[in-house]
């Protein structure tokens, strides 16, 4: 998954795999990241 999500940002740029991705590494080595606080947030 790791792979998929880098290799996917490095050729869309979609930033959103770029941050799926640094949650998965994080969630892998057993961090836990405070959310944004605009994260969910609807307009």
């Amino acid at each position: 998954m790791r792979d998929f999500l880098w290799n996917y940002f490095s050729r869309t740029g979609e930033i959103d795999a770029y941050l799926l991705y640094k949650k998965h590494e994080a969630v892998t080595q057993g961090e836990t990241t405070p959310a944004a606080p605009d994260e969910g947030a609807k307009d």
